[in-house]
């Protein structure tokens, strides 16, 4: 469609009025910009200039190495990476091929994996059980997790990536390494008394609301049992898409052997499988009036959404098998106004704490507008024009100016833009709890750069990243549920971001905070010899700076009291640092 004039008319027309011209729904292009290579900040400069606000200065070199690091990697700069703070003549271009080196390591995507984990409402089991029975339970969910991360790696393009996670199995040509992809769909909740009609709802239900503000940014889903009372969404719509998800089986596959090597006793073990879906017996479903399945009313065919058609234009009905693949194609390609906005909009948050939309899964009338429509568009081109790169994508925000401003608080901008929507300067913003647990793994030089089959995070002996820990949907790790990780049972659009007493007290008694604290200590004394040497180590260890004259004096104070044994007084002071704000926070 080429306008927003060709969206489906809205019988309510003072509800839908105003979506007419909404930002979200104009077409994406490939000739609406100009070669400026800093498009974001010329955006940007617009707005400043309309609020009359100014940018903050660019942060010192220290805090952007150490920003990159882990918005790049989720991981702390390497103690190494120090040594650019002391180089002479350190310029923009030094930063932009550091910011290239992280972009390159396989680490950026465990980083940008951890994101799409709470997207995909990723988890390893399911809300209920009933004793031991563990039937419905995901043995080998991590193929998944680790298909995700290495298709950030090699920048996979993302429709490619919608494509693969929605019909993997459809594709000619689809590498047997891809269908892990599948565990988008596959590794979604399952209810007990699976063969009764309102089950199935639930189920189907969950399918439709995952996909659809997962990569469009709408809540179809609403309309289960009533036209949605926001957006043009009738409930025939939502069932017209239910009806692909009611023709789809979910299975356990063989994978990673010769199928015809596996033997029954194999499959019962669940150890070379994966948890997908394959077609079913296509079917249409009829509308279950005010979402009661005994009562049924018109059947509807499988199709995609009306409102991406014009008024009075009925839907192509999807006719190949359940219909996944047309939905996937209705989806993933640049006619689609949706998309790409959704997605560079969840890449802009993870960067900068706020989407331009601040409701990243919900663009319809009741989400909020869009603080800068025209950077989301040209975004969204652009993103598209790059082949749908992530790694373009990430690449363009780092280099922005808007990107390397400080966090300082100017009172005069705070009182016109106290939300910072405009981005006068960046947000300071906290550590996300995988890349706090793993920040001390990595300070302690215990953590262990591997993937596959998850362990439980409060195993003593699991040192690797926590994007690679279980996530459970019956009962999640005090840890994940403590700083704020997303339900694993429904699709999450951000985290929230809570200061609880339970934060603290986990860094102050956890074990696993002890025992990160214990071997920090001991690199510290077997690293360096004894004195106030130790203290600037640890520093530039953990912060990339010097302590201050405050700082060392205290250390010092501490260190030297007879009070406290002497065999646990680096032990105390370690654990003090990990527990510090400054490790937890990103200026």
């Amino acid at each position: 469609m080429d306008s927003h004039r060709d969206i489906k008319g809205w019988w309510t027309p003072l509800l839908w009025v105003a979506l007419l011209g909404h930002w979200s729904v104009l077409t994406v292009g490939q000739d609406r910009f100009p070669g400026d290579r800093n498009f974001i900040d010329r955006h940007l400069r617009e707005e400043w200039s309309n609020q009359a606000l100014r940018p903050s200065p660019e942060a010192d070199r220290r805090t952007l190495i150490r920003r990159l690091s882990y918005d790049l990697t989720g991981l702390p700069p390497h103690l190494n990476d120090g040594q650019l703070l002391s180089e002479d003549g350190l310029t923009s271009e030094v930063i932009d091929r550091y910011a290239e080196r992280l972009l390159q390591s396989p680490r950026f995507g465990e980083r940008m994996a951890s994101m799409w984990m709470n997207v995909a409402r990723y988890g390893e089991d399911q809300a209920h059980q009933v004793g031991n029975d563990v039937k419905h339970f995901y043995p080998n969910a991590h193929h998944y997790r680790d298909w995700v991360v290495a298709a950030f790696n090699r920048d996979l393009p993302y429709d490619e990536f919608i494509k693969l996670q929605l019909a993997a199995d459809l594709y000619e040509g689809t590498v047997a390494s891809d269908l892990p992809a599948l565990g988008f769909l596959g590794l979604g909740p399952k209810y007990y008394n699976r063969g009764r009609l309102d089950v199935q709802a639930d189920e189907w239900e969950d399918r439709v609301d995952t996909v659809t503000r997962g990569f469009l940014g709408l809540t179809v889903a609403c309309a289960r049992c009533h036209d949605h009372k926001f957006d043009p969404i009738p409930t025939e719509d939502y069932y017209a898409l239910a009806g692909v998800f009611a023709s789809t089986k979910m299975v356990n596959a063989p994978y990673g052997k010769d199928p015809a090597a596996i033997t029954e006793e194999e499959k019962k073990k669940a150890i070379y499988t994966v948890h997908i879906v394959e077609e079913g017996e296509p079917r249409d479903l009829p509308v279950f009036v005010r979402g009661n399945v005994e009562r049924k009313g018109e059947i509807v065919p499988r199709r995609f959404l009306s409102l991406f058609y014009p008024e009075g234009q009925e839907p192509p009905r999807f006719s190949r098998g359940s219909g996944r693949q047309e939905l996937a194609e209705a989806i993933a390609t640049e006619k689609n106004p949706l998309t790409a906005k959704v997605f560079v909009n969840r890449v802009w948050q993870a960067f900068f704490g706020r989407g331009l939309v601040a409701t990243p899964s919900n663009f319809g009338a009741l989400g909020e507008p869009a603080t800068h429509p025209g950077l989301l568009q040209e975004l969204a081109d652009r993103f598209v024009a790059s082949g749908w790169s992530t790694k373009w994508l990430v690449r363009s925000l780092v280099q922005s100016s808007a990107y390397r401003q400080g966090s300082a608080i100017v009172p005069e901008y705070q009182e016109v833009d106290p939300e910072n929507r405009y981005l006068w300067r960046m947000a300071r913003r906290r550590l996300p709890v995988e890349a706090w647990r793993d920040s001390l793994l990595v300070f302690a030089d215990q953590l262990e750069d591997r993937e596959g089959r998850s362990l439980r995070l409060d195993d003593p002996a699991n040192h690797r990243r926590t994007l690679y820990g279980r996530v459970s949907r019956l009962k999640l790790d005090p840890l994940l549920a403590n700083y704020d990780y997303p339900d694993p049972n429904v699709h999450s659009a951000r985290r929230s971001v809570t200061t609880t007493p339970l934060q603290k007290l986990y860094s102050l008694n956890n074990p696993f905070v002890v025992d990160q604290a214990r071997a920090l200590a001991e690199r510290i004394e077997s690293r360096v010899e004894q004195g106030s040497a130790r203290i600037s180590f640890v520093y530039q260890l953990l912060f990339l700076r010097e302590p201050t004259e405050e700082e060392r004096n205290l250390a010092e104070a501490f260190l030297e009291d007879d009070r406290i044994e002497s065999g646990t007084r680096w032990l105390l002071y370690a654990q003090a640092l990990l527990s510090s704000n400054e490790l937890a926070y990103l200026d």
